[in-house]
């Protein structure tokens, strides 16, 4: 059996296409509005979403359902003085280990950055040192600073003291958890700070220099402001981090919040519904300082984006507009109907 073919009948078949006549030696196209549009079907994706959704439901139910949780114990106390006072405390500490630690780590970068290899070779020194000693380590040191220096003075280099004091009255534990928070957060803050001035373009500097502008107010008005652009996204991880690495002072005993939650649950038993008490503040605060890294992250990006996009509650301003906007529409009467007759043609009057 083999293929014929007959070239009268193609002949006089009529053209497909959408002009009347096709050119030699090419299929004529389909008709676009003859096709059948079918959408993707993305099963892999729709089964994974069920399976999540499955996971997720059977954690709440379990939330709902399960009475370890004690949601009664933990409704008793989210609230209460003594864990208020803590989160205060916990604030406390990361407010002054953060600004501490940063003014700090921005000194050790630009000595790190400078010209100097002995300002180098210390700050260097310094973050090699305090990122290798583990923070509950600087911590406990700290702590006991009385029995390596039991008087601190000031005086004369390798010389005479003129006023000394003791180190317990100087150093509170409030105090060493503070000095110990801020020390190791300083190495890491230097080298964020570190990076973010490595990111600005060095012709910058040159420009300023060309016109004469003082170095420090090169770095403050010129190198900062275009830095914060790199500094700010890992800078709001390590403050979060800090936040919760503040639960590391309890072997100080301080009231803080994870140690307030461990002296309560040592008395009453009530160990979930107290450890989710701790875990939902500390989301509380975190979430806090997301939004606020948010907000000053779209301040300093107004000098690389004109337009920034809009803000979540700009978007919520502007859904509720449209939803109000939609009712208004559908509770206008609706237009009268013309007549067939009278109703004039979409083209006009010839």
């Amino acid at each position: 059996m083999g293929l014929t073919t007959d070239p009268a009948p193609a002949a006089s078949a009529p053209p497909s296409g959408p002009g009347p006549h096709a050119p030699p030696g090419r299929p004529a196209r389909p008709d676009p509005s003859a096709l059948k549009v079918v959408p993707v079907r993305h099963y892999a994706r729709w089964a994974a979403a069920v399976a999540v959704a499955v996971l997720v439901a059977q954690f709440i139910h379990g939330l709902a359902t399960n009475p370890v949780w004690e949601w009664h114990v933990f409704r008793d106390y989210i609230l209460s003085e003594t864990i208020v006072q803590a989160v205060w405390v916990t604030l406390q500490l990361t407010a002054y280990a953060t600004v501490l630690g940063f003014l700090l780590g921005t000194v050790l970068a630009f000595m790190r950055l400078s010209h100097s290899p002995v300002l180098q070779t210390v700050a260097w020194t310094y973050i090699w040192i305090f990122r290798s000693i583990p923070m509950i380590v600087q911590l406990v040191f700290w702590f006991n600073l009385s029995a390596l220096y039991e008087r601190l003075g000031v005086g004369i280099p390798f010389g005479p003291v003129f006023w000394s004091v003791d180190s317990n009255s100087l150093i509170g534990t409030i105090g060493a958890a503070i000095i110990g928070l801020t020390l190791h957060q300083a190495a890491y803050a230097a080298e964020i700070v570190r990076g973010g001035v490595l990111a600005v373009d060095h012709g910058q500097l040159e420009a300023a220099a060309a016109l004469g502008i003082p170095r420090l107010r090169q770095i403050r008005r010129i190198v900062l402001p275009q830095a914060m652009r790199a500094i700010l996204p890992t800078a709001g991880n390590e403050i979060v981090g800090l936040l919760k690495g503040t639960s590391v002072v309890y072997v100080m005993a301080i009231g803080e919040l994870f140690y307030q939650v461990q002296v309560i649950y040592g008395r009453n038993g009530r160990v979930i519904p107290l450890l989710l008490v701790a875990t939902a503040w500390y989301v509380v605060l975190t979430s806090v300082l997301s939004v606020a890294q948010y907000y000053v992250e779209r301040h300093f990006a107004r000098g690389s984006n004109r337009t920034p996009p809009p803000t979540p509650l700009q978007r919520s301003r502007r859904f509720l507009h449209d939803l109000r906007t939609a009712a208004a529409r559908r509770d206008l009467p609706a237009p009268p109907l013309e007549h067939p007759k009278t109703a004039e043609p979409l083209g006009g009057t010839r």
